[in-house]
């Protein structure tokens, strides 16, 4: 997408409410609150005329009425029902808006925090049909309070003692960590310390630290303990990992946020191209078979092998089992 398509979309977005809040503005007045040229913003009322509700016909498309040099929104097609978001969404948002707030440097941190205070009001009123998702919001929730144990362990320089969940082997573990400084990677936030278990620099995502408990003692990182490279991403390859092509179908797409994944490629229908790099390979394959035969094992050979015959011996399992 060209630059000036991303640009476009977002424009023509905010207009409507804009119009609306607006009636009869001139359009030499609107191209100056948004900082286009009047002849551009002339294109864009002409492009929505052709933008509306599903049938596309006579009361489906926005309207809109000229009179002289003003324009007046005279059928919204709808843009005037607020913004309305899923759990995943308004999780994210909230994630990302909080980290935003705490990073030193933020312009209008009032204006961040208002953000905040506005999603998790509509999330407090939220009806089970409503705007947020209850289990979203405490996990954003439980984020927080690790980012703010994380922020004051990192003021002290004070250690850390960490339990937490590892993804690619599905376990909880405990341990002490030096912290050494925060950073939010792809709207994710992580920390990253010395562990002291592992003996090395390690990243852990804020949103899986199950508990966090800053420590009496001093910060001591190793002086040799040096940042780690993210140029080619958190998940850069490490020797001993395997690495699997999977295709996730579109109900799946949740696993590429939440499990550590490459984007490889959009497929028809929502589908998802990733690669996911593991250290266990009995892992991987409990996972695949867990997500209901609704994932496609491309790459390695190996893997798919194992997939089939574990999925080949439970059904064998399955025929010897009582009829209920």
């Amino acid at each position: 997408m060209s630059r000036g398509s991303t640009e476009r979309m977002p424009r023509l977005l905010a207009l409507v409410p804009y119009l609306l809040a607006r009636p009869g503005i001139e359009i030499d007045e609107a191209a100056r609150d948004f900082g286009v040229h009047p002849r551009q913003l002339r294109k864009d009322l002409e492009l929505l005329w052709m933008c509306g509700l599903p049938g596309y016909g006579p009361g489906d498309l926005i309207d809109l009425s000229f009179e002289g040099e003003t324009v007046t929104v005279t059928f919204d097609a709808g843009m005037r029902r607020p913004l309305r978001l899923t759990g995943a969404e308004a999780t994210s948002m909230l994630v990302a808006l909080r980290a935003l707030a705490e990073t030193p440097g933020v312009v209008d941190s009032d204006a961040v925090n208002r953000a905040i205070a506005k999603i998790e009001a509509a999330a407090g009123e939220a009806r089970p049909s409503g705007v947020v998702v209850g289990t979203g919001v405490r996990e954003a929730e439980n984020t927080a309070r690790a980012r703010r144990t994380v922020s004051e362990a990192l003021k002290a320089r004070k250690a850390l003692r960490l339990r937490y969940y590892t993804a690619s082997k599905d376990e909880i573990t405990e341990r002490t960590v030096d912290p050494m400084r925060l950073l939010i990677v792809q709207s994710f936030g992580y920390l990253e310390a010395w562990c002291r278990r592992a003996e090395g620099v390690r990243l852990f995502r804020l949103d899986r630290i199950d508990g966090a408990e800053v420590l009496d003692e001093r910060a001591a990182p190793p002086p040799d303990a040096r940042p780690t490279d993210l140029s080619h991403g958190v998940f850069a390859e490490r020797p001993g990992q395997g690495e699997a092509d999977l295709v996730l179908e579109r109900d799946l797409r949740w696993v590429a946020e939440y499990y550590p994944c490459e984007e490889l490629a959009e497929l028809d229908g929502g589908r998802l191209r990733v690669r996911m790099r593991y250290g266990d390979e009995s892992w991987m394959v409990r996972l695949v078979l867990g997500l209901g035969g609704r994932v496609q094992v491309e790459r390695p050979a190996e893997l798919a092998s194992a997939v089939r015959r574990r999925a080949l011996d439970g059904l064998a399992r399955a025929r010897h089992l009582p009829a209920t």
